[in-house]
């Protein structure tokens, strides 16, 4: 189902969207696939269980939130949907628990995945193993695949 949205949703839409340095106006082609948002042709938030966060295409052009590095033989498996365990991983950015997190490459330093912290980063540091990280959107899912232009 696509609708495009009226000036009074775009306004409550930029209240949840500011904590991301994103900012509407009246002028933006904003529309919302199921649950998918659309702006100017883009995917650039979703919601994930009442929750908006913003996809892999719109952090790769407004880098906001923390990071957790994984290793290379990780991504595979990250890019394939996985949640990250905390083997895999080789540096970690400050963050709280259920904060939203991007996952990156170690050699690259690409946006991999965007998910959901388990776990607190001082908790994850003193971890040895076990999943620490629920993947929410990762490269080459639904939503990354939409293209509209």
């Amino acid at each position: 189902m696509r609708k495009r949205l009226s000036g009074k949703e775009i306004k409550q839409l930029n209240k949840q969207i500011k904590q991301f340095g994103v900012a509407l106006n009246k002028k933006d082609k904003v529309m919302l696939l199921d649950k998918i948002i659309i702006i100017d042709n883009e995917p650039t938030f979703f919601y994930h269980n009442e929750q908006i966060i913003p996809t892999l295409k719109q952090i790769m052009k407004n880098p906001c939130l923390p990071e957790v590095t994984i290793d290379m033989p990780a991504v595979k498996f990250i890019v394939g949907g996985a949640d990250v365990m905390r083997p895999g991983i080789t540096a970690i950015d400050e963050f709280n628990q259920g904060d939203l997190i991007v996952i990156v490459d170690e050699t690259h330093q690409k946006s991999l995945a965007i998910g959901k912290a388990k776990f607190s980063s001082q908790e994850m540091q003193k971890m040895q193993k076990g999943k620490v990280v629920e993947n929410l959107h990762w490269v080459g899912d639904e939503i990354w695949k939409i293209n509209l232009k």
